[in-house]
């Protein structure tokens, strides 16, 4: 088994300083280094946060975004030069991008995208301006070029070589003129995944990345919203601990996963500990480092 090695990139340039930034403290503190095989690979720190739309690309801190994931994705390489896995800790769901990065320096990869929202918004549909809503968009190409072209390797990621796992956002961001999913694109929303049950859902999904190495993101709100209610934008419905779980030991067992990140989890939401408690034992469940099952 791989030696994990955790990447803590505390970075809400794609959101707000909310307290996800707290994220990487949080799971550590409920005990995440410690499981068997776990090292810690160091911090990327994020540059400061800057409230301004930026009116060239329609996205707030659009530079500082790009920076980081440069930087972000020296950090992953590195860990990926010594045969590790990366366990990456967010921050908010633009981590992805320096995450992919690193992979699209060497060669073609895929993703497993696991979110309660699909995040495939252009600026134009974003009053906010937030790539933590458009991250899937702008590694496959769509999108401003500072973010949708990084070291002119874009489209990071190919349609085909995605698939999006378990979100439940289809009516609102219909609503709020999100692009629709491009057809190449695999998404399979929450009542797909209970159709056929979060294994077989999940196989299904690694099928479709046959011809690729993938990456995992896992968004913290991609779980029920009444277990998980440390999230910033808050949906009903969702994953069982149980589910993810499944979904999670299904992906990370087979051996074309080179990298997980967690994202969108916030500790201030969480006071008492509780849930980032929870929120480790899954991952380690998840990761072949811990119990293999999980209570709901």
């Amino acid at each position: 088994m791989r030696e994990t090695a955790i990447v803590e990139a505390p970075s809400v340039l794609g959101l707000r300083p909310t307290g996800v930034e707290e994220l990487p403290a949080a799971l550590l503190d409920a005990g995440l280094a410690a499981a068997p095989g776990a090292v810690r690979a160091g911090r990327v720190e994020p540059p400061p946060y800057d409230p301004r739309w930026d009116p060239r690309t329609g996205v707030r801190n659009a530079a500082g975004l790009a920076e980081y994931a440069v930087r972000l994705a020296d950090a992953v390489g590195a860990v990926l030069d010594r045969g590790r896995f990366p366990l990456v800790l967010g921050g908010d769901c633009s981590i992805l991008l320096g995450n992919l990065l690193a992979l699209r320096r060497r060669g073609r990869y895929g993703l497993l995208f696991l979110d309660g929202h699909t995040d495939f918004y252009q600026p134009s549909a974003d009053p906010a301006g937030e790539a933590a809503s458009m991250e899937l968009a702008l590694a496959t190409g769509r999108g401003p070029g500072l973010l949708a072209d990084l070291e002119g390797r874009g489209p990071l990621l190919r349609d085909e070589d995605a698939v999006v796992l378990g979100f439940r956002d289809a009516g609102e961001s219909a609503a709020a003129g999100m692009q629709p999913l491009p057809p190449g694109l695999s998404a399979v929303d929450l009542d797909g995944v209970r159709a056929v049950g979060a294994g077989v859902a999940a196989r299904r999904a690694l099928a479709r990345l046959a011809a690729v190495p993938y990456w995992v993101h896992l968004d913290a709100d991609v779980l029920d919203d009444a277990l998980m209610p440390a999230v910033d934008y808050r949906l009903p419905g969702g994953l069982s601990w149980a589910e993810l779980t499944q979904v999670l030991r299904t992906a990370l067992r087979d051996g074309r996963a080179v990298g997980l990140d967690v994202t969108i989890f916030n500790p201030r939401l969480d006071p008492d500990g509780t849930l980032a408690a929870r929120l480790v034992r899954c991952l380690r469940a998840g990761l072949g480092r811990g119990p293999a099952r999980v209570p709901e």
